[in-house]
Protein backbone atom coordinates (compact mmCIF):
# COMPACT_ATOMS: atom_id res chain seq x y z
CA UNK A 1 0.00 0.00 0.00
CA UNK A 2 1.61 3.08 -1.19
CA UNK A 3 1.78 5.88 1.09
CA UNK A 4 2.54 9.82 1.14
CA UNK A 5 3.27 12.19 4.34
CA UNK A 6 0.26 14.75 2.69
CA UNK A 7 -2.08 11.79 1.66
CA UNK A 8 -1.93 9.16 3.28
CA UNK A 9 -2.44 5.66 1.75
CA UNK A 10 -2.71 6.16 -2.04
CA UNK A 11 -5.64 4.53 -3.32
CA UNK A 12 -5.89 1.54 -6.23
CA UNK A 13 -8.42 -0.08 -7.65
CA UNK A 14 -9.28 -3.75 -5.48
CA UNK A 15 -12.17 -5.08 -4.82
CA UNK A 16 -13.47 -5.61 -0.94
CA UNK A 17 -16.39 -6.83 0.71
CA UNK A 18 -17.57 -3.31 2.13
CA UNK A 19 -16.33 0.04 1.44
CA UNK A 20 -17.62 2.93 3.84
CA UNK A 21 -17.98 6.26 2.79
CA UNK A 22 -16.94 8.81 6.00
CA UNK A 23 -14.97 8.32 8.92
CA UNK A 24 -17.10 9.83 11.73
CA UNK A 25 -19.55 6.97 12.94
CA UNK A 26 -18.71 5.24 9.59
CA UNK A 27 -15.41 4.36 11.83
CA UNK A 28 -17.94 2.06 14.05
CA UNK A 29 -19.66 0.34 10.75
CA UNK A 30 -15.90 -0.19 9.64
CA UNK A 31 -15.13 -2.21 13.44
CA UNK A 32 -18.22 -3.97 13.27
CA UNK A 33 -17.91 -5.14 9.36
CA UNK A 34 -14.30 -6.29 10.57
CA UNK A 35 -15.52 -8.38 13.68
CA UNK A 36 -18.13 -9.36 11.29
CA UNK A 37 -15.27 -10.93 8.87
CA UNK A 38 -15.57 -8.41 6.63
CA UNK A 39 -12.57 -6.98 4.48
CA UNK A 40 -13.36 -3.27 4.56
CA UNK A 41 -12.48 -0.02 3.63
CA UNK A 42 -13.13 3.59 4.51
CA UNK A 43 -12.65 6.95 2.24
CA UNK A 44 -12.73 10.17 3.41
CA UNK A 45 -13.46 13.30 1.39
CA UNK A 46 -11.32 15.70 3.69
CA UNK A 47 -7.63 15.30 4.61
CA UNK A 48 -8.97 14.71 7.75
CA UNK A 49 -10.15 11.44 9.94
CA UNK A 50 -13.19 11.92 12.12
CA UNK A 51 -15.86 13.79 10.80
CA UNK A 52 -18.56 15.83 12.94
CA UNK A 53 -18.11 13.57 15.53
CA UNK A 54 -14.63 14.52 16.03
CA UNK A 55 -15.67 18.23 16.32
CA UNK A 56 -18.71 17.29 18.46
CA UNK A 57 -19.30 17.18 22.26
CA UNK A 58 -19.24 13.42 21.90
CA UNK A 59 -21.76 12.06 24.00
CA UNK A 60 -24.14 9.17 22.92
CA UNK A 61 -27.84 8.74 23.92
CA UNK A 62 -29.09 4.72 23.69
CA UNK A 63 -31.19 3.56 26.45
CA UNK A 64 -30.72 0.08 28.70
CA UNK A 65 -26.69 0.31 27.49
CA UNK A 66 -24.74 -1.46 29.77
CA UNK A 67 -22.61 1.52 30.70
CA UNK A 68 -25.62 3.15 32.55
CA UNK A 69 -26.44 -0.24 33.42
CA UNK A 70 -22.34 -0.59 35.16
CA UNK A 71 -22.99 3.22 36.58
CA UNK A 72 -25.75 2.68 38.85
CA UNK A 73 -28.77 3.75 36.30
CA UNK A 74 -31.74 1.24 36.52
CA UNK A 75 -32.61 1.88 32.76
CA UNK A 76 -34.20 -0.11 30.70
CA UNK A 77 -34.34 -0.67 27.02
CA UNK A 78 -38.29 -1.27 27.72
CA UNK A 79 -38.62 2.27 29.06
CA UNK A 80 -36.47 3.48 26.37
CA UNK A 81 -38.85 2.22 23.69
CA UNK A 82 -41.77 3.86 25.90
CA UNK A 83 -40.02 7.47 25.68
CA UNK A 84 -39.80 7.13 21.81
CA UNK A 85 -43.23 5.92 21.81
CA UNK A 86 -44.10 9.15 23.43
CA UNK A 87 -42.13 11.56 21.64
CA UNK A 88 -41.48 10.16 18.36
CA UNK A 89 -43.68 11.41 15.17
CA UNK A 90 -46.04 9.01 14.43
CA UNK A 91 -45.47 9.14 10.60
CA UNK A 92 -41.63 8.04 11.33
CA UNK A 93 -41.28 4.30 10.78
CA UNK A 94 -41.13 2.65 14.03
CA UNK A 95 -39.30 -0.24 13.01
CA UNK A 96 -36.17 1.83 12.75
CA UNK A 97 -36.15 3.24 16.14
CA UNK A 98 -37.08 -0.21 17.64
CA UNK A 99 -34.29 -1.58 15.62
CA UNK A 100 -31.34 1.18 17.16
CA UNK A 101 -32.54 0.08 20.75
CA UNK A 102 -32.84 -3.64 20.12
CA UNK A 103 -28.88 -3.42 18.75
CA UNK A 104 -27.72 -0.35 20.58
CA UNK A 105 -26.14 -2.34 24.19
CA UNK A 106 -24.30 -4.78 21.19
CA UNK A 107 -23.50 -2.09 19.69
CA UNK A 108 -21.21 -0.93 22.96
CA UNK A 109 -19.88 -4.38 23.58
CA UNK A 110 -18.31 -4.31 20.32
CA UNK A 111 -16.63 -1.48 20.71
CA UNK A 112 -15.50 -2.15 23.87
CA UNK A 113 -14.17 -5.21 22.11
CA UNK A 114 -12.45 -3.78 19.26
CA UNK A 115 -11.48 -0.31 20.81
CA UNK A 116 -8.90 0.85 23.54
CA UNK A 117 -12.08 3.55 24.89
CA UNK A 118 -13.74 3.20 28.37
CA UNK A 119 -17.38 5.01 29.11
CA UNK A 120 -19.14 6.52 31.69
CA UNK A 121 -22.45 8.02 32.24
CA UNK A 122 -23.20 11.77 32.44
CA UNK A 123 -25.38 11.23 35.67
CA UNK A 124 -28.43 14.03 35.66
CA UNK A 125 -27.67 14.90 32.21
CA UNK A 126 -31.83 14.90 31.54
CA UNK A 127 -33.28 13.42 28.26
CA UNK A 128 -34.63 16.54 26.49
CA UNK A 129 -38.54 15.58 26.90
CA UNK A 130 -38.49 14.13 30.38
CA UNK A 131 -42.22 15.13 31.26
CA UNK A 132 -43.01 12.47 28.54
CA UNK A 133 -43.80 8.26 29.05
CA UNK A 134 -40.76 6.93 29.66
CA UNK A 135 -38.44 10.25 30.32
CA UNK A 136 -35.39 10.49 32.24
CA UNK A 137 -34.93 13.19 34.15
CA UNK A 138 -31.47 11.21 34.93
CA UNK A 139 -30.69 11.14 31.48
CA UNK A 140 -29.23 8.10 29.34
CA UNK A 141 -26.40 10.28 28.22
CA UNK A 142 -23.14 8.81 28.00
CA UNK A 143 -19.27 10.15 27.27
CA UNK A 144 -16.26 8.80 26.39
CA UNK A 145 -13.59 9.27 29.57
CA UNK A 146 -10.48 10.80 28.51
CA UNK A 147 -8.24 9.32 25.70
CA UNK A 148 -4.27 9.06 24.92
CA UNK A 149 -4.31 10.85 21.39
CA UNK A 150 -0.81 9.60 21.23
CA UNK A 151 -2.25 6.04 20.91
CA UNK A 152 -2.46 7.32 16.81
CA UNK A 153 1.39 7.22 16.44
CA UNK A 154 2.38 8.83 13.14
CA UNK A 155 -1.64 8.73 12.13
CA UNK A 156 -2.45 11.54 14.44
CA UNK A 157 -0.97 13.67 11.36
CA UNK A 158 -4.52 12.76 9.65
CA UNK A 159 -6.84 13.06 12.61
CA UNK A 160 -9.58 15.92 12.73
CA UNK A 161 -8.69 18.14 15.89
CA UNK A 162 -11.92 20.11 17.73
CA UNK A 163 -12.59 23.84 16.64
CA UNK A 164 -11.96 24.97 20.87
CA UNK A 165 -8.57 24.25 22.58
CA UNK A 166 -8.86 24.75 26.22
CA UNK A 167 -6.31 27.19 27.07
CA UNK A 168 -4.24 24.66 29.76
CA UNK A 169 -4.06 20.56 28.82
CA UNK A 170 -7.29 19.60 30.55
CA UNK A 171 -9.56 16.81 29.10
CA UNK A 172 -12.63 18.31 29.91
CA UNK A 173 -15.81 16.23 29.38
CA UNK A 174 -19.40 17.43 28.48
CA UNK A 175 -20.09 16.22 32.40
CA UNK A 176 -17.43 18.04 33.59
CA UNK A 177 -18.07 21.39 31.76
CA UNK A 178 -21.49 21.76 33.73
CA UNK A 179 -19.91 21.80 36.98
CA UNK A 180 -16.70 23.83 35.74
CA UNK A 181 -19.69 26.71 34.86
CA UNK A 182 -20.40 26.93 38.20
CA UNK A 183 -17.01 26.93 39.80
CA UNK A 184 -17.37 29.81 42.23
CA UNK A 185 -21.04 29.20 42.76
CA UNK A 186 -20.65 25.29 43.65
CA UNK A 187 -16.42 25.29 44.13
CA UNK A 188 -16.43 21.98 46.51
CA UNK A 189 -18.13 20.75 43.02
CA UNK A 190 -15.86 21.78 40.40
CA UNK A 191 -12.95 22.44 41.82
CA UNK A 192 -12.16 18.47 42.42
CA UNK A 193 -12.78 18.11 38.77
CA UNK A 194 -10.59 20.81 37.46
CA UNK A 195 -7.76 19.71 39.79
CA UNK A 196 -8.71 15.84 38.28
CA UNK A 197 -8.36 17.00 34.80
CA UNK A 198 -5.51 19.37 35.35
CA UNK A 199 -3.68 16.53 36.78
CA UNK A 200 -4.51 13.99 34.11
CA UNK A 201 -3.65 17.04 31.27
CA UNK A 202 -0.47 17.86 32.41
CA UNK A 203 0.51 14.59 33.91
CA UNK A 204 -0.24 12.97 30.75
CA UNK A 205 2.22 15.04 28.64
CA UNK A 206 5.34 14.17 31.09
CA UNK A 207 4.78 10.46 30.23
CA UNK A 208 4.00 10.78 26.87
CA UNK A 209 0.61 10.78 26.80
CA UNK A 210 -1.79 13.66 25.40
CA UNK A 211 -5.52 13.13 26.93
CA UNK A 212 -8.16 14.55 24.83
CA UNK A 213 -12.30 14.79 25.80
CA UNK A 214 -15.61 14.99 24.16
CA UNK A 215 -15.96 13.79 20.34
CA UNK A 216 -12.10 14.28 20.24
CA UNK A 217 -11.81 10.94 22.46
CA UNK A 218 -14.60 9.01 20.83
CA UNK A 219 -13.63 9.53 16.97
CA UNK A 220 -10.07 8.89 18.25
CA UNK A 221 -10.73 5.87 20.04
CA UNK A 222 -12.49 4.42 17.06
CA UNK A 223 -9.79 5.32 14.53
CA UNK A 224 -7.14 4.21 17.00
CA UNK A 225 -9.14 0.98 16.94
CA UNK A 226 -9.24 0.71 13.30
CA UNK A 227 -6.06 0.99 12.76
CA UNK A 228 -4.79 -1.85 14.87
CA UNK A 229 -7.73 -3.84 13.09
CA UNK A 230 -5.04 -3.11 9.71
CA UNK A 231 -8.61 -1.35 8.21
CA UNK A 232 -7.41 0.89 5.63
CA UNK A 233 -8.41 4.94 5.72
CA UNK A 234 -7.58 7.02 2.52
CA UNK A 235 -8.10 10.93 2.80
CA UNK A 236 -8.83 13.31 0.67
CA UNK A 237 -10.47 10.55 -1.64
CA UNK A 238 -13.93 12.06 -2.79
CA UNK A 239 -17.23 9.77 -3.62
CA UNK A 240 -17.69 10.74 -7.27
CA UNK A 241 -20.46 7.95 -8.46
CA UNK A 242 -22.24 4.39 -7.30
CA UNK A 243 -21.69 1.51 -9.29
CA UNK A 244 -25.19 -0.17 -10.02
CA UNK A 245 -25.74 -3.08 -12.29
CA UNK A 246 -29.36 -2.58 -12.52
CA UNK A 247 -30.27 -4.65 -9.30
CA UNK A 248 -27.67 -4.02 -6.52
CA UNK A 249 -24.42 -1.11 -6.33
CA UNK A 250 -21.76 -2.96 -6.58
CA UNK A 251 -19.02 -0.07 -5.50
CA UNK A 252 -18.04 2.99 -6.19
CA UNK A 253 -16.08 5.56 -8.15
CA UNK A 254 -13.53 7.57 -5.92
CA UNK A 255 -11.34 10.53 -6.69
CA UNK A 256 -8.30 10.98 -5.00
CA UNK A 257 -5.06 13.42 -6.23
CA UNK A 258 -7.20 14.27 -9.64
CA UNK A 259 -7.24 10.16 -10.16
CA UNK A 260 -10.61 8.25 -10.77
CA UNK A 261 -10.33 4.71 -8.63
CA UNK A 262 -12.56 2.07 -8.96
CA UNK A 263 -13.57 0.09 -5.92
CA UNK A 264 -15.66 -2.61 -6.05
CA UNK A 265 -17.72 -4.01 -3.29
CA UNK A 266 -18.91 -7.43 -2.98
CA UNK A 267 -21.14 -6.73 0.13
CA UNK A 268 -22.24 -3.15 -0.21
CA UNK A 269 -21.38 0.40 0.29
CA UNK A 270 -22.19 2.47 3.42
CA UNK A 271 -22.84 5.81 3.10
CA UNK A 272 -21.67 7.67 5.99
CA UNK A 273 -20.40 11.05 4.82
CA UNK A 274 -22.38 13.37 6.85
CA UNK A 275 -25.59 15.63 5.90
CA UNK A 276 -25.78 18.38 3.64
CA UNK A 277 -24.40 21.38 6.38
CA UNK A 278 -22.30 23.31 4.02
CA UNK A 279 -24.58 23.01 1.25
CA UNK A 280 -26.48 26.44 1.27
CA UNK A 281 -28.37 26.28 -2.33
CA UNK A 282 -29.54 22.42 -0.55
CA UNK A 283 -30.13 24.67 2.90
CA UNK A 284 -32.26 27.20 1.28
CA UNK A 285 -34.05 25.01 -0.64
CA UNK A 286 -35.22 22.28 1.56
CA UNK A 287 -34.65 24.66 5.05
CA UNK A 288 -35.24 28.47 5.01
CA UNK A 289 -34.49 31.15 1.91
CA UNK A 290 -33.02 33.11 5.13
CA UNK A 291 -30.34 30.52 5.72
CA UNK A 292 -27.85 32.88 3.95
CA UNK A 293 -24.44 32.81 5.73
CA UNK A 294 -23.08 29.26 6.12
CA UNK A 295 -22.73 28.96 9.77
CA UNK A 296 -22.87 25.25 10.31
CA UNK A 297 -20.53 23.32 12.61
CA UNK A 298 -20.60 20.36 11.36
CA UNK A 299 -16.96 19.30 9.14
CA UNK A 300 -16.50 21.06 6.00
CA UNK A 301 -16.89 18.38 4.01
CA UNK A 302 -20.68 17.44 4.62
CA UNK A 303 -21.60 18.70 1.18
CA UNK A 304 -24.91 16.43 0.54
CA UNK A 305 -22.81 14.32 -2.42
CA UNK A 306 -23.18 11.10 -1.25
CA UNK A 307 -27.57 11.96 -0.70
CA UNK A 308 -27.21 13.76 -3.94
CA UNK A 309 -25.66 10.31 -5.65
CA UNK A 310 -28.31 8.06 -4.04
CA UNK A 311 -30.83 9.89 -5.06
CA UNK A 312 -30.23 9.91 -8.33
CA UNK A 313 -30.43 5.96 -8.06
CA UNK A 314 -34.01 6.44 -7.01
CA UNK A 315 -33.17 7.07 -2.91
CA UNK A 316 -35.87 8.64 -1.19
CA UNK A 317 -35.19 11.77 1.00
CA UNK A 318 -37.03 12.44 4.45
CA UNK A 319 -37.00 15.26 7.19
CA UNK A 320 -35.10 17.05 5.06
CA UNK A 321 -36.18 20.76 7.02
CA UNK A 322 -33.96 19.44 9.61
CA UNK A 323 -31.28 20.05 11.50
CA UNK A 324 -29.57 19.23 15.15
CA UNK A 325 -30.11 23.08 15.23
CA UNK A 326 -27.53 25.05 17.73
CA UNK A 327 -27.64 28.67 19.10
CA UNK A 328 -24.24 30.36 18.83
CA UNK A 329 -22.25 33.57 19.64
CA UNK A 330 -22.03 35.28 15.98
CA UNK A 331 -18.73 35.12 14.05
CA UNK A 332 -16.97 38.19 14.84
CA UNK A 333 -16.50 38.30 10.80
CA UNK A 334 -18.37 37.22 7.68
CA UNK A 335 -17.11 33.51 6.84
CA UNK A 336 -15.83 33.24 10.60
CA UNK A 337 -17.02 30.22 12.87
CA UNK A 338 -19.73 30.84 15.50
CA UNK A 339 -18.63 30.22 19.12
CA UNK A 340 -20.42 27.63 21.04
CA UNK A 341 -23.37 28.60 23.28
CA UNK A 342 -24.34 25.61 25.81
CA UNK A 343 -25.22 26.48 29.46
CA UNK A 344 -25.13 30.03 28.85
CA UNK A 345 -29.43 30.25 27.77
CA UNK A 346 -29.96 28.73 31.05
CA UNK A 347 -28.68 30.56 33.21
CA UNK A 348 -30.03 32.81 35.75
CA UNK A 349 -29.82 36.78 35.26
CA UNK A 350 -30.30 36.42 31.88
CA UNK A 351 -32.89 36.63 29.22
CA UNK A 352 -33.13 36.56 24.93
CA UNK A 353 -34.52 39.03 22.60
CA UNK A 354 -35.33 39.08 18.75
CA UNK A 355 -35.27 42.58 16.66
CA UNK A 356 -37.92 44.46 18.29
CA UNK A 357 -36.60 43.73 21.78
CA UNK A 358 -39.06 41.33 22.80
CA UNK A 359 -38.73 38.06 24.39
CA UNK A 360 -39.70 35.21 22.10
CA UNK A 361 -38.75 31.98 23.82
CA UNK A 362 -37.98 29.61 26.53
CA UNK A 363 -34.22 30.87 26.39
CA UNK A 364 -33.18 27.16 28.55
CA UNK A 365 -34.96 24.67 25.81
CA UNK A 366 -32.94 22.14 24.00
CA UNK A 367 -30.85 23.83 20.98
CA UNK A 368 -32.98 21.56 18.40
CA UNK A 369 -36.42 22.52 19.44
CA UNK A 370 -34.82 26.32 19.96
CA UNK A 371 -34.42 26.21 15.96
CA UNK A 372 -37.48 24.78 15.20
CA UNK A 373 -39.14 27.13 16.63
CA UNK A 374 -37.19 30.26 15.07
CA UNK A 375 -38.31 28.46 11.69
CA UNK A 376 -42.04 28.06 12.89
CA UNK A 377 -42.27 31.72 13.68
CA UNK A 378 -40.98 32.68 10.43
CA UNK A 379 -43.47 30.42 8.75
CA UNK A 380 -46.03 32.48 10.60
CA UNK A 381 -44.38 35.58 9.18
CA UNK A 382 -43.25 36.38 12.89
CA UNK A 383 -39.67 36.02 11.70
CA UNK A 384 -37.04 36.84 15.02
CA UNK A 385 -34.28 38.75 13.09
CA UNK A 386 -31.69 39.25 15.02
CA UNK A 387 -31.05 37.71 18.78
CA UNK A 388 -29.34 39.07 21.61
CA UNK A 389 -28.60 37.59 25.19
CA UNK A 390 -29.04 39.69 27.35
CA UNK A 391 -27.25 39.40 30.82
CA UNK A 392 -25.79 41.84 34.17
CA UNK A 393 -22.78 42.16 35.56
CA UNK A 394 -22.71 39.74 38.22
CA UNK A 395 -24.25 37.08 35.57
CA UNK A 396 -21.04 37.83 33.99
CA UNK A 397 -18.73 37.47 37.34
CA UNK A 398 -20.44 33.89 37.86
CA UNK A 399 -20.31 31.87 34.64
CA UNK A 400 -18.38 31.25 31.87
CA UNK A 401 -19.06 32.52 28.17
CA UNK A 402 -19.26 30.83 25.20
CA UNK A 403 -16.51 28.05 26.74
CA UNK A 404 -13.45 30.60 26.91
CA UNK A 405 -14.58 33.92 28.45
CA UNK A 406 -13.78 33.12 32.39
CA UNK A 407 -16.05 34.28 35.13
CA UNK A 408 -14.89 38.03 36.08
CA UNK A 409 -12.94 38.46 32.57
CA UNK A 410 -13.96 41.29 30.37
CA UNK A 411 -15.31 40.34 27.35
CA UNK A 412 -13.18 40.85 24.13
CA UNK A 413 -12.47 43.95 22.31
CA UNK A 414 -12.89 42.13 19.15
CA UNK A 415 -16.43 41.52 20.16
CA UNK A 416 -16.95 45.22 20.67
CA UNK A 417 -15.52 46.23 17.71
CA UNK A 418 -17.34 43.59 15.95
CA UNK A 419 -20.47 44.83 17.13
CA UNK A 420 -21.85 41.52 18.66
CA UNK A 421 -21.50 43.06 22.50
CA UNK A 422 -22.79 46.01 23.99
CA UNK A 423 -22.36 47.03 27.11
CA UNK A 424 -24.63 49.64 29.16
CA UNK A 425 -25.49 50.68 32.87
CA UNK A 426 -29.16 50.41 31.96
CA UNK A 427 -31.85 49.18 29.81
CA UNK A 428 -32.46 52.31 28.34
CA UNK A 429 -29.05 53.33 26.90
CA UNK A 430 -28.59 49.56 26.09
CA UNK A 431 -31.29 49.12 23.50
CA UNK A 432 -29.98 52.62 22.17
CA UNK A 433 -26.61 52.14 21.33
CA UNK A 434 -28.08 48.41 20.18
CA UNK A 435 -30.42 50.36 17.90
CA UNK A 436 -33.92 49.05 18.85
CA UNK A 437 -36.53 50.40 20.76
CA UNK A 438 -35.78 51.94 24.00
CA UNK A 439 -39.88 51.32 25.14
CA UNK A 440 -40.17 48.05 24.22
CA UNK A 441 -36.94 46.86 25.53
CA UNK A 442 -37.73 48.59 28.48
CA UNK A 443 -41.11 46.92 29.30
CA UNK A 444 -39.57 43.58 28.19
CA UNK A 445 -36.97 43.78 31.06
CA UNK A 446 -38.45 44.81 33.65
CA UNK A 447 -41.50 42.20 32.76
CA UNK A 448 -38.63 39.81 32.53
CA UNK A 449 -37.38 40.85 36.32
CA UNK A 450 -40.76 40.55 37.95
CA UNK A 451 -41.47 36.99 36.47
CA UNK A 452 -37.67 36.68 37.80
CA UNK A 453 -38.58 37.75 41.01
CA UNK A 454 -41.68 35.43 41.46
CA UNK A 455 -39.29 32.06 40.54
CA UNK A 456 -42.03 31.24 37.71
CA UNK A 457 -42.05 32.28 33.81
CA UNK A 458 -45.56 32.61 33.96
CA UNK A 459 -44.75 33.69 29.34
CA UNK A 460 -42.34 30.93 28.00
CA UNK A 461 -41.93 28.42 31.36
CA UNK A 462 -38.18 29.06 31.27
CA UNK A 463 -36.54 26.59 34.33
CA UNK A 464 -40.05 24.17 34.05
CA UNK A 465 -38.57 21.22 32.60
CA UNK A 466 -35.75 18.75 34.15
CA UNK A 467 -33.55 19.68 30.97
CA UNK A 468 -33.78 23.67 31.08
CA UNK A 469 -32.62 22.78 34.87
CA UNK A 470 -29.82 20.86 34.05
CA UNK A 471 -27.29 23.35 33.18
CA UNK A 472 -29.09 26.45 35.22
CA UNK A 473 -27.84 27.56 38.66
CA UNK A 474 -28.28 25.09 41.21
CA UNK A 475 -27.74 27.22 44.14
CA UNK A 476 -30.53 29.64 42.82
CA UNK A 477 -34.10 29.47 44.60
CA UNK A 478 -36.83 28.39 43.52
CA UNK A 479 -35.94 28.06 40.08
CA UNK A 480 -32.39 28.23 39.11
CA UNK A 481 -33.20 29.64 35.56
CA UNK A 482 -33.98 33.07 36.29
CA UNK A 483 -33.19 35.63 38.70
CA UNK A 484 -33.74 39.35 38.01
CA UNK A 485 -30.85 41.55 36.55
CA UNK A 486 -29.57 44.56 38.10
CA UNK A 487 -26.86 47.12 37.78
CA UNK A 488 -24.39 46.80 34.25
CA UNK A 489 -26.05 45.12 31.43
CA UNK A 490 -24.36 43.36 28.58
CA UNK A 491 -25.89 42.20 25.19
CA UNK A 492 -24.46 39.36 22.77
CA UNK A 493 -25.52 38.39 19.51
CA UNK A 494 -26.84 34.82 18.71
CA UNK A 495 -26.73 33.20 15.88
CA UNK A 496 -29.10 29.77 14.55
CA UNK A 497 -25.94 27.35 14.08
CA UNK A 498 -26.39 23.79 13.92
CA UNK A 499 -24.02 20.14 14.32
CA UNK A 500 -25.41 19.38 11.06
CA UNK A 501 -28.50 18.59 9.29
CA UNK A 502 -30.31 15.61 10.02
CA UNK A 503 -32.64 15.24 6.51
CA UNK A 504 -31.69 12.89 4.08
CA UNK A 505 -32.10 8.82 2.73
CA UNK A 506 -34.91 7.00 3.98
CA UNK A 507 -34.00 3.69 5.20
CA UNK A 508 -34.98 0.40 6.64
CA UNK A 509 -34.80 -1.17 9.66
CA UNK A 510 -31.49 -2.94 8.24
CA UNK A 511 -29.79 0.88 7.33
CA UNK A 512 -30.77 -0.52 3.68
CA UNK A 513 -31.51 2.75 1.26
CA UNK A 514 -35.37 2.94 0.44
CA UNK A 515 -36.73 4.29 -3.09
CA UNK A 516 -40.13 5.95 -2.89
CA UNK A 517 -42.35 2.77 -3.29
CA UNK A 518 -40.71 1.33 -0.05
CA UNK A 519 -38.23 -1.26 -2.84
CA UNK A 520 -35.06 -1.34 -1.47
CA UNK A 521 -31.41 -0.75 -3.25
CA UNK A 522 -29.25 -3.53 -2.54
CA UNK A 523 -25.81 -2.97 -1.87
CA UNK A 524 -26.81 0.43 -0.34
CA UNK A 525 -26.91 1.37 3.28
CA UNK A 526 -26.77 4.68 4.84
CA UNK A 527 -26.16 5.99 8.64
CA UNK A 528 -26.03 8.90 10.36
CA UNK A 529 -26.40 12.40 9.04
CA UNK A 530 -26.66 10.66 5.58
CA UNK A 531 -29.41 8.86 6.53
CA UNK A 532 -32.99 10.84 8.05
CA UNK A 533 -33.11 11.11 11.28
CA UNK A 534 -34.44 7.84 13.37
CA UNK A 535 -36.07 10.12 15.37
CA UNK A 536 -37.79 11.95 12.88
CA UNK A 537 -38.27 15.88 13.93
CA UNK A 538 -36.97 15.03 17.37
CA UNK A 539 -33.94 15.07 19.32
CA UNK A 540 -34.40 12.84 22.59
CA UNK A 541 -31.31 13.22 24.49
CA UNK A 542 -27.95 14.93 24.36
CA UNK A 543 -25.68 12.22 21.65
CA UNK A 544 -28.47 11.17 20.17
CA UNK A 545 -27.06 11.64 16.83
CA UNK A 546 -23.60 9.90 17.41
CA UNK A 547 -26.07 7.12 19.22
CA UNK A 548 -27.88 6.43 16.34
CA UNK A 549 -25.23 6.47 13.86
CA UNK A 550 -22.53 4.42 15.79
CA UNK A 551 -25.69 1.77 16.38
CA UNK A 552 -27.21 2.11 12.35
CA UNK A 553 -23.28 1.36 11.88
CA UNK A 554 -23.15 -1.71 13.64
CA UNK A 555 -26.64 -2.75 12.41
CA UNK A 556 -25.61 -1.74 8.91
CA UNK A 557 -22.70 -4.38 9.05
CA UNK A 558 -24.33 -7.13 10.60
CA UNK A 559 -26.76 -6.97 7.52
CA UNK A 560 -23.81 -6.47 5.17
CA UNK A 561 -21.98 -9.76 6.79
CA UNK A 562 -25.55 -11.84 5.90
CA UNK A 563 -26.00 -11.49 2.48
Amino acid sequence: MKKTKALGPILEEQTVDLLVVGSGTGLTAALAAHEFGLSTLVIEKTPYVGGSTALSGGAFWIPGNQVLQKDGSKDQVKEGEKYLDAVVNRDCPTARWQAFLQEGNATIAMLYRQTALKFFWAKGYSDYHPENPGGSAMGRTCESKPFNLNRLGVEKERFRYGKMEAPLPMPVTGYDYKWINLMLKKPLKAFPIILKRLFQGVGGLLIGKKLVAGGQAIAAGMFDGVIRAGIPVYTQASLTSLLYDGTRVTGAVVKQNGKDVTIHARKGVILAAGGFDHNMPMRQHYQSPNLVANLSLGAEGNTGDAITMAEHLGGMLDNMKESWWFPAVAPLKKGGDPQVLLAERSLPGSFMINAKGKRFINEATDYMTFGQTLLKLEQEQQAVGEMWLIFDQKYRNQYLLAGAVFPMMNIPKEWYEAKIAFKAHDAEDLAKQMGISEKIFTETYQRFNTLAQKGRDEDFHKGDSAYDQYYGDPTVKPNPCLRPLKGKLYAVKVVLSDLGTCGGLMTDEHGIVLRENQQKIDGLYAIGNTAANVFGQVYPGAGATIGQGMVFGYIAAKHAASV
